[in-house]
């Protein structure tokens, strides 16, 4: 089961928006303040609702944090009173979440909510946030709770991930594969004790997750979830900007990595504004791989989408233009002399 579509209308940034997602990898550019990060959020929010424990609605207040939780505030801005509306489609079932700049808190009208969760009960969805959260993860749900700390969902979320552990037995011959490449990298496994995350090295030492460069934690943190079982066939991934603090030279690695796990079943969903991991996943794909590419835009007081399976095919490509505009001043620079 995997998500197939999604349609905004009147939500943040999107006065309409209407996108068909491949099965595989979702590659996500754009400049800032595009929307990016709200679609994948707004995705996430109703994979996470399969939960029969977890409301639509008050997952996306609690993913967006909006003001006071005031699903209102999603609305995008205009005058007088607005309606707006989420529609998420899946290959079996849909959820809608309707509400407007009048509803109060998070009370949106959910339709179709127990056929979504009865048809995707077992679906596991993964959100990781631009910034790394495991080295800051002691006690922070219970301070989040306890309102003495401001995060929205998505970093208690990847804490909880992180830490459960629903495999059993040995690790299968995919798995072992993906660990090995992670592991060189990090040169070392994470471990988790009295629940603060480590990263074991080999010769056993233990390494406070703090102590680590961001990059490596963000790649660690990949090593756990494959670990323990969560990105697995039939599960989602999201993640935001994989590329931040990371070492360009690690980049093809992470790439091999997301490519292999869609083709174990995992869909994708990813959201980035660099060029190197954009072009190695047009470089490193397969033929048989399923790959495509959705460049946000503004246009007058919208913000549309163009999709393409070809990364050099996007037409608003504002990643091509800055590294085009580079490559022309490095160019006349070195002519100059």
């Amino acid at each position: 089961m995997t998500i197939k579509q999604i349609k905004l209308d009147n939500f943040t940034v999107f006065s309409n928006l209407d996108i068909d997602f491949s099965d595989g990898i979702n590659v996500f550019i754009g400049e800032n303040g595009c929307g990016k990060t709200h679609v994948m959020k707004a995705i996430y929010s109703a994979c996470q609702a399969v939960r029969p424990d977890i409301s639509f609605s008050y997952k996306l207040v609690k993913v967006f944090k909006p003001d006071e939780l005031k699903i209102s505030r999603l609305v995008k801005r205009k005058a007088g009173n607005v309606n707006a509306k989420v529609k998420v489609f899946s290959d079996e079932a849909e959820l809608t979440a309707e509400f407007s700049t009048k509803t109060k808190k998070w009370e949106a009208k959910v339709v179709d909510e127990e056929k979504w969760e009865k048809q995707l009960g077992d679906l596991t969805s993964t959100f990781i946030p631009a910034k790394e959260i495991l080295s800051n993860s002691w006690n922070l749900s219970a301070a989040v709770d306890k309102n003495n700390v401001d995060f929205d969902d998505t970093y208690t979320d990847i804490i909880a991930s992180a830490k459960i552990d629903i495999t059993s037995g040995r690790d299968n011959y995919d798995r072992r594969k993906y660990l090995d490449m992670l592991q060189k990298v990090t040169d070392g496994k994470v471990t988790v004790a009295e629940d603060r995350f480590y990263l074991k090295t080999g010769n056993n030492a233990l390494i406070e997750f703090h102590l680590v460069a961001e990059g490596m934690r963000k790649i660690a943190l990949l090593w756990q979830l494959i670990k323990n079982g969560t990105l697995e066939k039939g599960s989602v991934l999201f993640w935001d900007e994989p590329e931040a603090n990371i070492n360009p030279i690690h980049i093809p690695v992470i790439v091999d990595i997301l490519l292999e796990l869609q083709r174990n079943g995992v869909q994708i969903f990813i959201a980035t504004h660099d060029y190197i991991l954009s072009k190695y996943f047009e470089v490193k794909m397969l033929k048989s791989d399923k790959v495509m590419f959705y460049s946000f835009y503004k246009s007058e007081d919208d913000v549309l989408c163009e999709q393409n399976s070809l990364f050099k095919d996007l037409k608003n490509n504002k990643i091509v233009d800055s590294f085009n505009r580079l490559l022309d001043e490095v160019y006349d620079k070195n002519l100059g002399d």
